[in-house]
Order: structure tokens, then sequence, then C-alpha cells
């Protein structure tokens, strides 16, 4: 029988991870939600026939950049990682965010939604090799169901060409796959910085980069289309809706990170694809192939597989969420110290 207190710590283990698990569940629906919103943009975009990916991007960058910049400049704190992991991070995502964004103009809303559970596989292996993150059999089954899922709608995308599926399926989807491995990537070391950085520097120093890499690739590849563009409300609403939920999105992602991890992020966002589903019945008024359906499920099926953890699981889980989060108290505390208000 465990002492009195070993037991009550154990117990308030246990619940803080309850508590941060649901945490995390309920900011992972709430960024799935975020994403649904920038598909719908884009494809909104699209359909009117406006092809400026990286000018969608540019504005979220300058948003992150100042925002998140004032309050680094004000703290004037030396940067914890050097400057040119930033740059490097900063070029990953900003052409993650011009290929998915670019798919866009060759397949369908629905099918950008569900390929992104590529990402999955790769941040999983990314973890594993990097930062060392161990995975059960029972995990691995999961992301297999869900790749499962991401073949349904490639080989829905090929053989219904029936449908409005866009001018080029086949290519947007292979487009969405690659921004996926980038986006992989961009989150694999997001993790690493939040767990070695903060938030602040991060954001701020993604937004510096990013907006930089955006104005230079724009002056380079998208200056005519720019110029081309009838800039009318319906043109506006959604490059503004587009970086305001990107902006959302990015702010939340590193809380996601630090208390989940990059792995539980993307499983999360595959929740996005019912709210994709019920945007194209409802606003475009599509019909969806029954094959999406079946993708759905698959990968539904691959997120509750992938997410059941057993007693030790939940134990080890409070055990590190406990030694990260004394090893956070401590340096918010020395930072304290050497910046005092």
């Amino acid at each position: 029988m465990a002492p009195p207190d070993e037991g009550a710590a154990a117990g308030g283990a246990r619940r803080w991870v309850r508590r941060e698990t649901l945490l995390g569940l309920a900011l992972g629906q709430f960024v799935s939600l975020l994403i649904t919103a920038t598909g719908f943009a884009s494809s909104e975009l699209a359909r009117r026939g406006i092809n400026a990916p990286t000018s969608q991007s540019l504005l979220n960058y300058i948003l992150l950049a100042v925002a998140y910049g004032g309050v680094l400049l004000y703290r004037r704190q030396p940067l914890t990682i050097k400057w040119y992991y930033y740059l490097i991070l900063g070029i990953i995502d900003v052409e993650a965010n011009y290929i998915v964004v670019k798919s866009y103009q060759y397949t369908s809303l629905t099918s950008v939604m569900l390929l992104d559970c590529w990402s999955i596989p790769c941040v999983i292996v990314l973890t594993w090799v990097f930062l060392k993150t161990k995975y059960g059999l029972r995990k691995f089954l999961g992301v297999g169901v869900c790749v499962v899922g991401l073949i349904l709608v490639v080989f829905s995308d090929v053989h219904a060409s029936d449908r409005a599926k866009g001018p080029n399926p086949l290519k947007g989807d292979l487009f969405v796959i690659l921004g996926s491995m980038l986006y992989a990537c961009s989150n694999v070391t997001e993790e690493f910085v939040i767990k070695k950085s903060n938030r602040v520097e991060l954001m701020a120093m993604l937004g510096l980069f990013g907006a930089i890499v955006s104005g230079i690739q724009i002056s380079i590849l998208e200056r005519k289309e720019l110029h081309s563009i009838t800039w009318t409300t319906g043109a506006v609403l959604p490059f503004v809706g587009f970086a305001v939920a990107m902006f959302l999105f990015y702010s939340t992602v590193p809380i996601i990170l630090k208390i989940c991890g990059a792995t539980m992020l993307n499983l999360s966002l595959l929740t996005s694809d019912m709210w994709a589903v019920l945007i194209r019945i409802f606003a475009y008024h599509e019909k969806v192939d029954w094959i999406y359906f079946v993708a759905f499920a698959a990968t539904a099926g691959g997120i509750v597989l992938y997410s059941y953890k057993g007693s030790n699981e939940v134990e080890q889980t409070a055990q590190v969420a406990g030694a990260s989060d004394e090893r956070g108290k401590d340096r918010d505390e020395e930072a304290g110290t050497q910046n005092p208000v």
C-alpha cells in the first residue's frame, strides 16, 4: 500500500493529465475549425480565379511579427535559439502554405482536408527519429488506418472524373501530400523549439522570417497576378478571413504542441474533414462521393485507435508532464529574476 502522500500525488498527477488532455482536445477542435475556415477562404478565392497563395499568407506573417515581435521587444530578452534556425523554419512554413493553397486550384476542398492526414505518419517518423518519442504498435496501427482513408480519397479523385473536383485532381492531391510533408517538418520543428524556448519568441521570429520570405517570393512569382486582381469585396473578404484565421491558428498551435505534441495536433486536425464535407454540401451544393464517407470513417477509427491510452501510459504521461511543468516554472522564475518589471 502506497503512503497517503504518494497516493495523493499520483491522483493529482492523473487529474492534471485529464485536465490538460481535455484542454488539448478542446484547442484541437478550435484549430480544426480555423483550418476549415482557411480552406473555405482558399477555395472561394480559387473559384474566383485568384491564384496568389503566397500573398494569402503574407498578412498572417505580418500580424505575427507585429503582435509577438512587439512583446519580444518590450521584454528585451535575447533569443534563446539562433536566428538562422527560425529562417529555415520560415522557409519550410511558407512553402508548405504555398503548395497546399496552390492545390485548391486543382482539386476539391474535401480532398485537401482529407489528404492532410498524410502529415501524421510523417510527424511520427520525424518525432521518433529526432525527438526520440516512443510509439507502441497500437499507435502505428491507428496511423495505418488513417493512411487507408488517404488512399481511398486519391482513388475517388482519380476514378470519379464525372464529379466537380477541379481541373487536375491527381496533381492537386500530390500537391497536398507534399505540403503535408512540409507541414510535418514545420510542426516537429516548432515542437522542439517550444520546449527549448517560448511561444512569444517562436511566433515573433516565424512571423518575421515568414514575412521576409513571402515578400521575396511574391515579388518573383505573383506580381502580375496581384496587378490583375479586381479588388472587390468578394475578393478582399476571403483574403482577410484567411489571414485572421491563420493568425489565430498559429497563436494556438504552440500551446497544443506543448500539451500534446505534434502527432496529436495533426490527429485533431482530421476532424476538419467533417466540416469540409458540410461546407461542400451546403455552401457549394456539390455531391459528395460515397468513398469520402468511408475514408472519413477510416480516419476517425484511426484517431480513436491512436488516442486510446492504457493505465500505464497515463501514469507515464503524468510523470513526464509534471516534470516538464516544473522545468517551465524554473525557466519563468529565472526570466523574472533577470528581467524584473
